[in-house]
Parts: structure tokens; C-alpha cells; sequence
């Protein structure tokens, strides 16, 4: 979702022969094909196919593979000019040390982005990522001062925009032409999306069974419509929690989904509960309210000017928010200046020029 609109900029530019590179450390056989298409994206011309386990693992085989890609070239015989990255996942920082320890250079979409809260993986990913880069790529002005109180200099960094937003005004039409509301007899604005996987929220049955007894309170008042992370899927079956919510009418546990079937959903929801990056983003762009179960964000944008609300783990917090949007007395948001669809064509600027 972040690296379709950037190869849809640099169709514009012909002098560019871009190579694909997908990891793998993200994929789901029946999902794959079906995001690649929606999001109008060549194939890959590398699949490293790493898969999953620990983080330690995932890093390694990523090192390994991308060095090997790295260093035979592009088709052309000619070497790599430039590695581009984006977000915060392993493959981030994987392909970024691979990159830079062979001295090519590396940019990174979304540098700058800092939660502050170190046990996360991702944060450990973007700040060993952004300290090497050479191009940082900021979504917000919040990634910008972060990067400059760790003493990087002004002409690496680079206030672009959001990527995701490029996505999601591109496909947000097609979207919600899709029959997904209908298929679970849903009117637009009138139900509540749902998604969490989170170890903090997801993997302590004390935690997940509140949020359980919340989702279950608040279908009786409006539709709940919840996509089950495998991960979630699993504790929700390890704890004794699905049998309620499949037994809860109003409750909807879906599979995974494509991304536009996704964004029919979101985009059309009266609000979102997450604990979700993207969704944050998504949201404040979409002008839908967004209870983050989240103690702290590394888009602290959607917080000050979007629609997001921090809940933690809080439960009566979260009560309290979603009582406020079914009255009618939530905040209002605005969508952040450089939110406009057009980050790529900036970014692709920025490359041109450096």
C-alpha cells in the first residue's frame, strides 16, 4: 500500500527502471495476487519468500537474500543507483543495512515516525533505519523535528506526505462501489470497524476478554464489524472467547480481506476501534472518529489534528469515546496539510533532484 503509489509516480518518469523487490515477510497465498492487482502493481521481480518466525530469524535470512539480490544487480547489469524503503517492518531495516554496507545509497517513505516506546520491534526498526539512510522521506512535521533533535542535517530531510493517503484517495471510489456493506446488511454510517492484533491487546486474557465484553455491549446499539487477525483468531480460540462473539448476532467476524474490500468497510464506518498504524491515518484522512488501543503513537498528527483518540488499554476510556460519537459529541478532526494524494509525486521529486 505504501510502494504502489510510488511505482504509479515513477511511470511518469521513463529514465527509471525500477526493481520490485517483495520480501515475503508479509504474505498470505489467497491475499497476495489480489493486492497486487487492486493496488494496480507489477509483479515482483525478486521474491525473497522469508516467511515468518522471530524477529532475529526474519532479519538474518532478509540480510542474507537482499545481499545476494544487492550485489548481483539489476537485469540491466548495470548495479543498483538507489534502494527505497518503506514503513518500519523488519524488511525495512533489513534491506537498508544490506543496502548501505554495499554503499548504496537508501531512502526511507515514512522516516522519522517515533512512538518513544522502545519495546516495540517497529521503533527499534525506524530508528536504526533512519540513523543510516542517506534520503529521509517525512510524512508529518513531527517526523521532521525528531530527526533533527537526533542530529540529522537539514538537506536529508524531506516533508513529503503520506503515501498511504496516495492509496487510499486512489482506490477510496472503486472501494465503496463494492457490495460489502451489503453483503452483511450494513447502511453507511451506521456500524462500528473493528480491528486489533496487538500483543499488548491480543495476547493476555484479562485484556482481550474486556475488549470482548465491550465489543459485545456495543453491537447491541450498533453493528460490529470485525476482521479477526490470524494472531487475534488464535487467542480468541486459546482463551475461550469465540464462541461469544460468533453467538453475538450483531457481531460480524470476517476473514481477511482484500484491501479495497478493507477499505469499503473503513471508509464507510460511524467509527473505528484499532490499534493499527495505518488505520489512524486513514481515518484522520477519511474525518472518522478512531479509538486507538494504543498508549502512544508514532503519528502523533492524527492525535493533534485528526480524528484519533489514545485509549490504552483503558476500558472505561474507550466506553467513554464510544459514547461520545454515538451523541454526536466526539471531536472534530482535519485532514493534515501534504495529505493531499500526492506524497509520490514529491517523493519522485526528491529523487530526481538528489
Amino acid at each position: 500500500m505504501k510502494m504502489a503509489p510510488i511505482l504509479r509516480a515513477m511511470r511518469q518518469w521513463p529514465e527509471l527502471q525500477p526493481t520490485l523487490i517483495h520480501t515475503g515477510q508479509h504474505y498470505d497465498a489467497s491475499l497476495s495476487g489480489i493486492f497486487f492487482e487492486q493496488l494496480e502493481m507489477q509483479p515482483p521481480d525478486v521474491h525473497l519468500e522469508v516467511g515468518s518466525g522471530s524477529h532475529a530469524t526474519q532479519t538474518a535470512k532478509l540480510l542474507l537474500r537482499m545481499e545476494e539480490v544487492l550485489v548481483a544487480g539489476p537485469s540491466d547489469g548495470d548495479g543498483f543507483d538507489r534502494v527505497i524503503v518503506v514503513g518500519d517492518v523488519n524488511s525495512t531495516l533489513a534491506a537498508t543495512l544490506a543496502a548501505t554496507k554495499l554503499h548504496i545509497p537508501v531512502a526511507h517513505v515514512e522516516a522519522g515516525l517515533r512512538s518513544g516506546d522502545r519495546s516495540m520491534p517497529e521503533e527499534i526498526n525506524r530508528l536504526m533505519t533512519d540513523a543510516v539512510a542517506d534520503m529521509l522521506l517525512v510524512s508529518e512535521p513531527a517526523g521532521a523535528e525528531n530527526l533533527r533533535s537526533e542530529g540529522h542535517a537539514d538537506d536529508t530531510i524531506h516533508l513529503v506526505g503520506n503515501v498511504m493517503i496516495d492509496t487510499l484517495l486512489h482506490q477510496v471510489d472503486q472501494a465503496r462501489a463494492l457490495d460489502q456493506l451489503q453483503q452483511q446488511d450494513l447502511q453507511p454510517g451506521k456500524f462500528a470497524m473493528v480491528t486489533l492484533h496487538r500483543p499488548s491487546n491480543v495476547d493476555h486474557r484479562g485484556v482481550l476478554g474486556k475488549l470482548v465484553d465491550v465489543l459485545v455491549d456495543l453491537s447491541a446499539r450498533l453493528p460490529v464489524v470485525f476482521p479477526v487477525h490470524p494472531r487475534t483468531a488464535a487467542k480468541l480460540d486459546e482463551f475461550g472467547f469465540s464462541n461469544r462473539l460468533e453467538q453475538t448476532s450483531r457481531v460480524y467476524n470476517l476473514p481477511p480481506m482484500g484491501y479495497r474490500e478493507f477499505l469499503c468497510l473503513t471508509s464507510q464506518a460511524k467509527v473505528i476501534v484499532t490499534d493499527s498504524g495505518g488505520l489512524q491515518e486513514e481515518s484522520t484522512a477519511l474525518g472518522i472518529p478512531c479509538l486507538t488501543m494504543r498508549a502512544n503513537t508514532e503519528r502523533p498528527i492524527t492525535v493533534s489534528e485528526g480524528t484519533s483518540t489514545l485509549i490504552g488499554q483503558d476500558v472505561d476510556l474507550l466506553n467513554k469515546q464510544l459514547e461520545a460519537v454515538l451523541g454526536g459529541t466526539y471531536k472534530q478532526g482535519s485532514c493534515p496539510k501534504l495529505w493531499d494524494g500526492k506524497a509520490s509525486e514529491r517523493i519522485l521529486d526528491v529523487l530526481a533532484a538528489g
